[in-house]
This record gives structure tokens, sequence and C-alpha cells, in this order.
């Protein structure tokens, strides 16, 4: 394998949404490759029918690609290895489940599925770990069934699995890539399902054969795969091939250190992305569920081309990675503190005009989306929201005319002499030709200087006509965002629907 090109893959089975633990397993393999100048590779695992999901194939890959990672070959971009999909390969398994039975590798087990728990079930009262009991083991290989019961039940067209013949009293060891050496006693394994009885090959038998077609140097996974290894490494040893580099990735873990599951929280990637993670913040996020860039180091946002440059399965750590959900949106709020407006406005832009289709906004809908008015808002309220939605969620002020007033608010900062005294300076701000921040600023502390008043009578108040809440950016950048006609006909209105509370 030595000067071999790097190959890695990622290869989900179509049962549904893409698992967070599986986005970090492709991103992992995406950049272990990118940063040898490798090929990443995405291989759908079909051999389960009964699990697979219509479209799952086109969703898993479409979220990976959502993500930055782009494969060079998959079912999708094709490639000089394909079919990428394993139904679509089984010629390919048959023949070499054939050549396991003529090595005296593999042999034929017709025990019906009640035989097999029966088995069990019997192996667990006397303590002992469930393994095949080699019932139909033929004597040429060790076991007690003749030849002629094997012929007479295929003759029959009896259904029947093809299992491999584990050897006795060896052990199976290999070099993991991140946890050092491991090493299996075969007395462990069991006589795995190579092909099952509706003529598909199991996971572990079609993954080997097409990991080796495909050319795989290394393959990267979860440690949930590790007890599959002995098995794997067996293949490859009766076939007489030379097994890839093998690494397996630390558990993903909720904050109680218990096995991420959907008990807990939301374990689909799709999940995050409604609720409005960016991709470059999920990714972020994800690399860091096991991989640190080393002692020292204390960058904590990555771009994908840093993460490319700097990743290493050396810096891959052994113990469980905890999800914490507060890392992620801490990781969001600091892209969007970073990434350039034009791109947020971009961003925003489907969210807006999905609104203006609920809502028939009195503000110019030509005025509020445009790029100037958009940029605006996103540089002054780029500090206070967690999501690039909230921009029109968060701050729906900016751009729909308030419908309610915050009572709260309206109880305590809208007293009796509110209404006069807002109307009064709503005329002074008509009159002004210089409606920016600092003016209003220095007319409102004009206004209520002479009247032996603190500016914070008219500020909140101010802000809770023209938003309806209490609570914001600065008012006076606020308003000036908003423009004179807005502010001062949402003062107006205010006025009209705000009853004052009785002194």
């Amino acid at each position: 394998m030595a000067g071999q090109k790097v190959r890695t893959r990622f290869a989900p089975s179509p049962t549904g949404y893409l698992h967070v633990g599986g986005l970090r397993t492709a991103l992992y393999n995406y950049l272990f490759a990118k940063r040898m100048n490798g090929d990443f590779v995405i291989r759908i695992e079909d051999t389960d029918q009964s699990r697979r999901v219509e479209d799952a194939e086109k969703n898993l890959i479409s979220t990976l690609e959502w993500a930055g990672i782009i494969a060079d070959e998959s079912p999708i971009h094709g490639g000089n290895y394909g079919p990428y999909v394993q139904s679509q390969r089984l010629s390919i398994y048959r023949d070499y489940c054939t050549r396991l039975l003529e090595d005296k590798n593999a042999y034929y087990c017709f025990s019906t599925s009640e035989e097999l728990e029966e088995n069990r079930q019997l192996q667990l009262k006397q303590a002992l770990q469930p393994k095949y009991n080699r019932k139909w083991l033929p004597e040429e290989m060790g076991g007690n069934m003749p030849e002629s019961e094997i012929k007479k039940k295929l003759d029959e067209g009896a259904p029947y699995v093809v299992r491999m013949k584990v050897p006795d009293y060896i052990s199976v060891w290999f070099e993991d890539m991140i946890r050092g050496p491991i090493e299996f006693d075969s007395a462990t394994i069991d006589d795995q399902v190579l092909m099952k009885s509706d003529g598909f090959p199991t996971y572990h038998f079609a993954s080997v054969i097409d990991d080796h077609l495909m050319e795989f140097t290394h393959i990267i996974r979860g440690e949930e795969w590790l007890p599959s290894m002995p098995k794997h490494l067996l293949l490859y040893e009766f076939f007489g091939w030379e097994p890839p580099k093998f690494a397996h990735l630390p558990l993903l873990l909720n904050p109680d250190r218990s096995k991420l599951s959907k008990r807990q929280g939301d374990v689909a990637v799709e999940d995050y992305m409604r609720k409005g993670y960016s991709n470059e913040a999920i990714v972020n996020f994800v690399a860091l569920l096991g991989w640190n860039e080393g002692e020292g180091s204390e960058q904590e946002v990555f771009s994908m081309d840093e993460l490319i440059s700097k990743f290493s399965l050396e810096r891959v750590g052994k113990a469980g990675a905890v999800f914490n959900v507060e890392k992620l949106s801490w990781l969001e709020k600091q892209y969007i503190k970073t990434r350039p407006i034009e791109k947020i406005v971009e961003g925003i832009k489907p969210v807006l005009q999905a609104k203006l289709a609920e809502f028939s906004p009195e503000m110019s809908v030509e005025r509020i989306s445009s790029d100037d008015y958009l940029g605006k808002v996103v540089e002054l309220m780029r500090e206070r929201v967690n999501f690039e939605h909230e921009f029109v969620t968060f701050s729906s002020y900016f751009f729909f005319e308030p419908e309610s007033y915050e009572a709260e608010a309206v109880a305590k900062r809208w007293t009796p002499e509110v209404p006069a005294l807002i109307q009064e300076f709503a005329e002074l701000l008509e009159a002004s030709d210089d409606f920016t921040a600092e003016n209003i600023e220095a007319q409102l502390k004009a206004f209520v200087a002479p009247k032996g008043l603190k500016p914070a009578v008219l500020i909140h108040p101010l802000r809770i006509a023209a938003s309806g809440v209490s609570f914001g950016p600065s008012l006076y950048h606020m308003l000036e965002v908003l423009g004179k006609e807005a502010v001062l006909r949402r003062i107006r209105r205010a006025i009209e629907r705000i009853e004052a509370p009785v002194a």
C-alpha cells in the first residue's frame, strides 16, 4: 500500500436522516483524504432492504454537500470504482461467496430462526457467550454434518445462509491508528453470516469486499465497529488481501456521559439545520468532537480549509466526546459576528420573503428588502441574535409594524403624561431634516432638559412605540434605520392604541 494514493470512504445505510455521528465520520474521512491529497468516496450500504427509506440516499448526500463535504466519487458523482450502491453489486458478492465455499472457509447453514433462538437461550442460561453451535458445519471442515445431508437440503431448495468458518485457537491482531495494538481471541468470534437467505450479503461481507475492490487505503469509522474487526480481518486473510489501515473514532456522549441518543435531544443533522445553525458552525463543532489541534493552541473557530490543513488522526482521542449544544450555539454566534454582511443579507432574504408572504407591511417592501436596508439591520443586530433567521424573526419590528405592545413595559413606562410629550417630540422630529442617530439623541436631550425631565422619560416610550418591546439595540440607531416616515407613523399609532395607566 506504500505510495498508493490515499482513499477514504463514508458508507452510510439509507435508513433515514444523517446522524451527527455520521457527519463526524464523514468529516474526518474527508479531512484526512484532502489533507493527504487523496480521494473521498461515498458508498451506499443498502444490503438490509427492509430498513431502506425512500430518498434517504439523496438526502444523505445533499446534507453532506450542504456541510461542504463534497465526494470525489459517489452514486451521484460517479467514478471508476462503481457501482457505489451495494444492491447493484450483488453478483460480485455471490462470486466471492462461492470462492469462500470452495476454499472451505465458509459453509451452508440451514438452522431455523427458532433453532437459533433456542440455542441462544440455552447458552445464556449456561453463562456462555451466545454463538452459533455449528450444527451444519460439514464433517470435512471439522464439524458433524455429513455432506449428504447438506446436498439433500440444497437439492430440496431449503432456505439457507452462508456462514464464515472462524479458525479455532488463533488470535487476530491489528494496529489501530487511534488506539494502538488490539488483539482478539478467535474463541470469542462467532461464525458470522456472510450471505443471507434473501440472497443479499451482510454488511460485514459486502463492506470488506467493496473496501478492497474500491482500493481504500484507510477505514475511519466509529468505535462501535471494533467488535467486528476480527471478522473483517479474517476475510482479508481468506482472500489473501492486504487490509487497509483502520482508525476507530470515540463515541459521542450526552452531557451525562451516556451514549448520544434521541431520548436526550436531537441527533439528526437536519434537526440542527432547521433550528438555524449554519454549516460552518456545525462542521466546526463536529470537528472538535474528538479532535483537537494540540497543546498550546487556543483556536476554537476553524474554517474548512483550516481544518483540512491541521487535521490529523494522531490528535483524535480515545475517550468519548461530549455533545454540548451550548458550545455549538457559542460557535454559531462567533460566525455571525464575523460573517461578511453581504453573506448574511443573502441568507436572510428568503426568511424575509417568507414572512412578507404572510403579512402586509406598511413600510415599502422594496425598501425593507433592499441590500442597503438589510445591511443596516445586520450591522445593528449582529451582536444580539443567535441565528441568522433572527435578524428577521427576533427583530421583526424592522420590517413590520408592532401588532401589540409589551404589557409590563407599558405599565411601567407609558405614564399619563407620555402621549402629550411624545406627540410634541414627534413634531420636532418631523420638522428636522437630519434624521440621524446623533441628531435624534441631541434633539431628545434638548427637548427634555428645559422641562426638568430625564431622557429616560421619552427613551423608553419611544422604544415601545417604535418596536413594541422594551429591549433591543441603541434606540437612536434603531430609529435612524427605521427611517423618519416609519417612526412617525408608529408613534401616532402607539398614541392611538396604547391606553395610559391610571395614575
